[in-house]
């Protein structure tokens, strides 16, 4: 009965019907590509503008990052290496002897240390933010899409990940890497992707039963183009706002591991052992250990408030 009854209102239905089914469909196919289309993020950074303190806290972080991959500049018009030593002229304060910021107790000029520091830490929290991603991507989206039991593997593999002790994890594989700014960085990516991978995840379960899915199913789309194609591009600002918010804190990871001499060898320089090396000497010039630590400090609340921002000005339910 149930059968017949189908087919018959399979037979009932009237082109007009199915028209106003396509529309509907179309409708939702346009929705839920909300977050990819250019007018979205044309809205978003229309929001973000209206925030004073965000826009200039992307100006000091510019800024920084603008400082920190001019180091070879830098260095060219101090006339000092960060390498080069000077015993006779250690713990100067700044602006003594054409040492803007001072020297270091090796006699180092301090300028071109933080410059050189700022790269190394801060390719090492690029490189570990983008591999992070990689993974937690690439994890989040196989269980989200395909489920059932692939899904619990993988989410109890994350959970016991999360549950050991951040430091724990990265001191132990920093003994097994060489100490760099390359190995550093895998190490920190090997504790930062759990959080990305639960939060597409959740996303892709949302998006795996949209109608558009299943249109893409039904023209024989694989599983992978589907990914691919029709749900990676809807988790775009997920994506923007976890890496905004993360970044600060893979650069207080590199600082502490570097800090705890886990990290990148002395003498090239990285905010963390700069801060490390200061500790010999924090009696005799406190600018020794104010200037890496407000570098630190500087460039970890600029991305905060950068990241703050962005989450909500790429959220949709503002911008709808």
């Amino acid at each position: 009965m149930a059968e017949q009854a189908h087919s018959t209102n399979a037979r009932d239905e009237t082109p007009a019907s199915q028209s106003g089914r396509e529309k509907s469909l179309g409708g939702a196919l346009d929705r839920s590509h909300l977050r990819s289309t250019p007018g979205f993020y044309r809205r978003a950074w229309s929001r973000f503008r209206k925030d004073k303190i965000a826009v200039a806290a992307l100006f000091v972080a510019a800024v920084i990052v603008i400082f920190s991959f001019s180091a070879p500049l830098v260095s060219a018009l101090t006339g000092y290496s960060y390498s080069q030593s000077d015993l006779m002229n250690k713990l100067l304060a700044p602006g003594e002897q054409g040492h803007l910021l001072g020297t270091d107790g090796n006699g180092r000029d301090i300028l071109t240390r933080l410059a050189y520091g700022g790269r190394v830490s801060m390719t090492v929290a690029v490189l570990a933010l983008v591999s992070a991603f990689t993974i937690g991507a690439t994890v989040g989206s196989i269980a989200g899409f395909y489920g059932g039991w692939i899904d619990s593997v993988l989410m109890r593999f994350v959970d016991i990940i999360i549950s050991i002790p951040g430091i724990t994890i990265l001191l132990l594989l920093s003994v097994w890497f060489r100490p760099g700014p390359v190995g550093l960085a895998f190490v920190i990516a090997a504790l930062a992707w759990t959080g990305i991978s639960r939060l597409i995840r959740g996303e892709v379960l949302s998006l795996r039963s949209r109608d558009y899915v299943d249109a893409a199913r039904v023209v024989g789309a694989s599983n992978r183009r589907i990914i691919t194609n029709h749900i990676l591009p809807n988790v775009v600002s997920i994506a923007i706002v976890w890496m905004s918010l993360v970044l600060p804190g893979l650069i207080l990871y590199e600082a502490t591991l570097s800090y705890l001499g886990f990290g990148v060898a002395i003498p090239q320089p990285s905010w963390g052992n700069m801060l490390e090396e200061a500790n010999d000497f924090y009696r005799d010039s406190w600018t020794f250990v104010f200037i890496p630590g407000f570098a630190i400090y500087l460039s970890a609340l600029s991305l905060n408030l950068v990241g703050n921002a962005l989450r909500d000005a790429l959220d949709p339910r503002l911008n709808e």
